[in-house]
């Protein structure tokens, strides 16, 4: 009687619990906590230096934009008072970060809760037991971009912004929840089994967590819904998900002639809802993004998606931006992707870190193909290696690996898993530890391939990923630019078996410096003339457009970016390869070079207008367009149509007469008028 006395105590207890969870049961909510913070220089809160902020925010904004050699890299700390409402007393409650850099100690009421290593990926912490119900309590997070060996990157030229930079929130979740504690994750992991034209097998993985003492019996209902929110095929499972610990649950779906993610040419996009039901009500549910989609790169041919030979040309992008750094709202992420479109991109570098979700959402809407990569990067950095054999550094590489992976797992858009970026044999030998990273992608994410940016033609390093890009720069370090293509043919015909990439190439260039002649700069010094970067990209672009067995094409940089190591152009702190400056405001030549060759919207633009001064009498006149003629202007007097070649249009021998000239090209495009003006001062 007595066993049975006790089973009967334990069916009540669970029939109480699943009773008190329906009644009282809601999907997960998020709430924003970014605003009314207070910040404070150093590790310990004192409040005679606390100043108010809105996150996101980072303590590096002025030095990024005074080009300081030294800039601030120690401790900072946030303070927030966060009421917690009585009736969450049952519930599960979460801080999730977007992202601190570069490490984050976090306390809840004076406790400790526990710590992040890592600048650029999202986590999230469980508070539950920490929170004071009914009343305010305090949040404090205290952050260091201080160097340190034991956390990416240790190298790399670009500014390591301190702070609470991207956006911060509170998840409330029922006790029984999908898990938001897996490397903060979704916690639904979409893995596209095979798919074709005709078919599309997914398997949905979604871990559910159970923080109560007993187990419960759920129904983890998945549905796939097409862009009009129409059910297309669904699978529900019931399961029993244990006590305190994670239950994961495997369900398989097909949808039959499924719509293919195509790229930007017609970027579908399913919804798929994750929904965990007690007795028949809800109480979790998550929606990811599925694009379906199949891709291979042929050594030879280059990069097909989904059968079909797509030339993949794009750009490099570093996050920073002048007057905010590294703290960007969504509308700055919105419009860097909307110039990005703009240009004609089709694929994107996440350059050198993970970047913030906004990019990832977006690129899966608009068709971008995305290469994320972890911090693991060489040269750069005060003369500071990027690898060290050391083993905490070796497990913080592997976190910031499984991070990027299983927090971006989803995306349609992302193709490629990037591993390291200018790495050195002899810098500390990291062979095998690529091996180690290349061995834990492919556990995490068979799906994809994995890749890897060199600038040494013939390494080890450069076997281990499935497919590797160079980062070639030629007419810019010295060669010239034509000498593109003769490097390209000869690694061809070396590695005839190993796909070969671009990815990075570019040359410096200042808006403010423009000149008569065209003379290769000396490298890293102050004369960055706009001219040299356009012709630059010209020579390059001819002799990369030509060879489809170079997979990818990517520029280096979208923008100008912040770089305390760097000391040229036209201001210290500054790395000036970018196509729009640093700014957002101007966009330099080269960048309308690339929009008449990539982007099929009609576009003229009259190339060197910032040019002004003029000390030569005879001078050519240069634009860039895809309109099939274009007729030039000179002091009213017109000198003859052109057709582009390559997207550019040149008129030799141009005379110029002393004092003002006036400059007008048109050209016309089914009735509407395309015109570009300025004016040109000959001394």
């Amino acid at each position: 009687m007595k066993a049975i006395f006790q089973n009967n105590n334990i069916i009540t207890i669970v029939l109480f619990l699943i009773t008190s969870i329906i009644s009282k049961a809601q999907e997960r909510i998020e709430i924003p906590l970014n605003t009314e913070w207070e910040f404070m220089y150093g590790y310990e809160k004192r409040k005679v230096n606390a100043r108010p902020v809105t996150i996101p925010h980072t303590w590096n904004v002025g030095d990024a934009d005074s080009g300081k050699k030294d800039y601030y890299r120690g401790d900072g700390s946030y303070a927030k008072q966060l009421f917690v409402a009585k009736e969450y007393d049952d519930k599960r409650l979460f801080l999730k970060f977007e992202g601190v850099a570069t490490v984050a100690w976090v306390f809840v009421n004076g406790h400790f809760v526990d710590e992040h290593i890592g600048g650029y990926a999202a986590f999230t912490f469980e508070i539950t037991d920490f929170i004071t119900y009914g009343t305010e309590n305090s949040i404090l997070v205290k952050v260091s971009n201080a160097y340190r060996i034991d956390a990416l990157p240790l190298g790399g030229d670009f500014m390591k912004y301190g702070g609470l930079y991207r956006p911060v929130s509170l998840l409330v979740t029922e006790k029984i929840c999908i898990t938001p504690l897996d490397y903060a994750s979704s916690g639904v992991y979409l893995t596209q089994k095979d798919v074709t034209a005709q078919k599309a097998s997914v398997e949905v993985k979604t871990k559910v967590s159970n923080v109560l003492k007993t187990k419960i019996k759920a129904t983890i209902q998945t549905r796939i819904l097409d862009k009009g929110g129409k059910e297309v095929v669904s699978n529900s499972t019931n399961q029993m998900i244990l006590p305190n610990r994670i239950t994961e649950v495997l369900q398989p779906l097909t949808i039959e002639n499924p719509k293919l993610w195509q790229g930007k040419k017609d970027p579908y996009l399913y919804a798929v809802e994750v929904s965990v039901l007690i007795k028949d009500q809800i109480v979790d549910k998550v929606i990811q993004p599925l694009g379906v989609r199949f891709f291979r790169i042929d050594p030879d041919k280059g990069f097909f998606l989904n059968g079909e030979y797509l030339d993949l040309h794009g750009v490099n992008r570093h996050q920073d931006i002048a007057g905010k750094g590294s703290a960007l709202s969504l509308q700055d992420h919105q419009r860097d992707m909307d110039m990005i479109m703009e240009i004609g991109a089709n694929i994107v570098r996440l350059s050198h870190y993970q970047h913030a979700k906004p990019v990832f959402d977006y690129a899966d809407k608009a068709g971008l193909v995305l290469w994320a990569e972890i911090p693991l990067v060489g040269l750069g950095g005060h003369r500071k290696k990027g690898y060290y054999n050391n083993e905490n550094l070796h497990i913080n590489g592997r976190q910031q690996l499984i991070e990027l992976i299983r927090q971006n797992y989803n995306h349609p858009s992302v193709f490629f898993w990037g591993l390291f970026n200018e790495l050195k044999d002899e810098e500390a030998n990291p062979l095998e530890y690529i091996k180690e990273l290349q061995a834990l992608a492919k556990k995490e994410d068979s799906t994809r391939l994995t890749v890897a940016a060199t600038n040494i033609d013939i390494s080890k390093l450069n076997t281990v990923t499935d497919v590797i890009a160079w980062n070639k720069y030629y007419g810019w370090y010295g060669e010239e630019p034509s000498e593109m293509g003769i490097w390209a043919d000869k690694m061809h015909k070396q590695f005839p078996n190993r796909s070969l990439g671009i990815s990075e190439y570019g040359a410096g260039a200042s808006i403010f410096h423009q000149d008569d002649t065209l003379v290769a700069p000396e490298p890293g010094g102050k004369w960055h003339p706009e001219a040299w970067q356009s012709y630059f990209h010209e020579e390059n672009w001819r002799a990369l457009k030509s060879r489809p067995f170079i997979w990818g094409k990517m520029i280096w940089n979208m923008f100008d970016f912040a770089s305390s190591m760097r000391n040229e152009g036209d201001r210290p702190g500054m790395n000036d390869k970018g196509l729009i400056t640093f700014d957002r405001q101007t966009k330099k030549d080269a960048f309308y070079f690339y929009k008449a060759n990539w982007n099929p919207e009609k576009m003229l633009h009259l190339a060197e207008k910032r040019f002004k001064e003029r000390t030569t009498e005879i001078t050519q006149v240069k634009a860039y367009g895809n309109l099939d003629n274009v007729e030039l202007f000179v002091n009213g007097k017109s000198l003859g149509t052109k057709k582009p070649k390559m997207g550019i249009y040149i008129w030799e021998n141009i005379k110029l007469v002393p004092g003002k000239n006036s400059v007008y090209i048109k050209g016309e495009y089914k009735n509407k008028k395309f015109e570009d003006y300025c004016l040109w001062y000959l001394k």
